[in-house]
């Protein structure tokens, strides 16, 4: 047997997926994760235990499998994308998981879209947001001390691979499919901009090296291996970030794929062949495609999936609307609790003066607004639960016809087809719906439940030769399921609901004022 692993690190938790050369699924294994707030608007985790989640989760699956000591063929891990980390000379973290939902660095948001804005979005492909560049100068400005002892700056997915292959500071890397988030890589060459590290003061030699996704970084070391379960010496490939490998596990490894991601953060995508950088209106990043010569323009609520957890928890206390919930990246669906609450607002009618919803309740991300909060707007004693449930839904939906229409300003040759949708959301009929009505377009389930761990396993099984391609691989490995047609005679109503959303953001952001 040629089994191969894929590792999702997640917010949520870790969860691996052994699959065989088939694609198959041979066992599966979650891990909650650990969330630390030290402090107001800090979030962090520790990376060591992010790697001992992945040792954990290997070892459960390769036990349920009954895997001979031979068997693995290949690991691949896929991790959180926005968020840094730094290691020492040895390997080993020197600071904690600084996560992507942290938003101490708001000051250096503003001060590289001030210094160098444009430039920035225009060769990393995504402007200044709390992803790598404002996190980087928030630790070489306020930790100098710890901030002279990284060896590099790098990412839970490159962390736990550089852990378990036993490499040191200096064989530290990042794979491509990351460097629009780091505000200082020239992204269509693959390369470090130096002269915008000179800019800010950031030494480029504790930036990692790139290299591709599908690269072998290295092989499990004998104390790995024991931890694992596994074998010594099972290569491990780079991997890329758990949005590209949720994109790869639809099947967007073709021009005219989207991809809506209902997870913990909502990830509206195309599939293009072109690099074109939104630097005037800042809402889409541009980041690599693990596919050679596709990219994906995208953008993404910051948890735009996490709101339903803060509805069922501050709105959850009638018995029989709301029950037990749980997120997208544990063992059960996203959805199926609320299959009441679906139905009730299902039934409601369309009117205009149905209540909006503003998703951003920390902060909005594409483009970059961090003051800008989340709010209902349009309501009257007429509403119940139900109109405001639906709302939370259609915010996302109203969100990613924004990003649609971006997409359609920059890539007018370059028409989706369809939006397939994975995550613990595509389980909402309704949600699938709303968005397919506001958007104007089909959307299609994907019809695994793997999710990033499936895409992660492809790159692990093209890396070491396994698969001819990824492309190859996706059409045997992922079927589809149900699509959802919109429907042509609601085209109106959603445009007016768009008109009206897109004014209450530029009302609601202090920036504004």
């Amino acid at each position: 047997m040629n089994a191969l692993f894929g590792i999702d690190i997640g917010t949520q938790g870790t969860k691996a997926v052994l699959f065989d050369e088939a694609g198959r699924c041979l066992g599966h294994a979650f891990e909650p994760s650990r969330l630390r707030r030290p402090a107001p608007g800090a979030v962090e985790e520790d990376p060591e235990r992010q790697f001992a989640s992945v040792c954990s989760t290997i070892r459960k699956c390769a036990a349920q499998a009954r895997l001979g000591r031979r068997d693995v063929a290949g690991i691949g891990i896929d991790g959180q994308m926005a968020g840094i980390l730094g290691v020492g000379r040895d390997g080993r973290n020197v600071t904690p998981y600084d996560s992507w939902l942290d938003a101490r660095c708001a000051p250096y948001i503003r001060k590289m879209d001030e210094a160098a804005g444009e430039r920035i979005a225009a060769q990393a492909g995504c402007p200044p947001s709390f992803n790598h560049g404002p996190k980087i100068l928030w630790w070489l400005d306020e930790r100098k001390r710890v901030y002279r002892t990284v060896a590099a700056f790098v990412q839970p997915g490159a962390y736990a691979a550089m852990r378990l292959c036993g490499l040191n500071g200096s064989r530290a890397f990042i794979d491509k499919t990351y460097l629009h988030f780091s505000g200082f890589a020239d992204n269509p060459s693959g390369t470090w901009a130096s002269e915008l590290c000179r800019l800010f003061g950031v030494d480029e030699g504790k930036l990692p090296r790139i290299v591709n996704s599908e690269t072998v970084v290295g092989e499990l070391t004998p104390a790995a291996a024991r931890r694992c379960g596994l074998r010594p010496g099972v290569p491990v490939v780079a991997g890329c970030g758990d949005t590209v490998a949720s994109f790869m596990a639809c099947g967007a490894v073709q021009e005219g794929i989207g991809v809506d991601v209902a997870g913990t953060a909502s990830v509206f995508a195309a599939t293009t062949s072109a690099f074109r950088p939104d630097v005037a209106a800042r809402m889409l990043a541009c980041g690599r495609s693990a596919v050679p010569g596709l990219w994906h323009p995208y953008a993404y609520i910051n948890g735009g999936g996490l709101n339903l957890e803060w509805f069922r928890r501050e709105l959850g206390r009638k018995k029989g609307d709301i029950t037990d919930f749980r997120l997208a990246g544990s063992s059960k669906s996203v959805m199926s609790p609320f299959s009441l609450l679906d139905r009730k607002a299902a039934a409601l009618e369309l009117r205009d003066d149905l209540p909006l919803f503003v998703p951003h309740l920390g902060g909005r991300v594409c483009p970059a607004q961090p003051e800008l909060r989340g709010a209902w707007v349009g309501l009257s004693w007429d509403h119940g639960i139900a109109h405001l449930y639906r709302a939370v839904l259609e915010g996302v939906a109203l969100e990613y016809a924004l990003y649609q229409k971006g997409l359609r300003e920059l890539y007018g040759d370059t028409q989706l087809k369809e939006l397939r949708v994975t995550g613990g959301g595509q389980e909402s009929s309704l949600w699938n719906a709303i968005k397919a009505d506001a958007l104007g377009i089909p959307l299609r389930r994907v019809a695994r439940p793997e999710g990033a761990p499936l895409g992660a396993a492809m790159l692990a099984g093209w890396g070491v030769g396994l698969l001819p391609s990824l492309p190859e691989a996706a059409r045997h490995w992922i079927p589809l399921g149900e699509t959802t047609r919109p429907r042509k005679n609601l085209a109106d109503f959603y445009g007016r609901r768009l008109e009206r959303y897109e004014s209450l953001l530029n009302l609601l952001d202090p920036a504004n004022r």
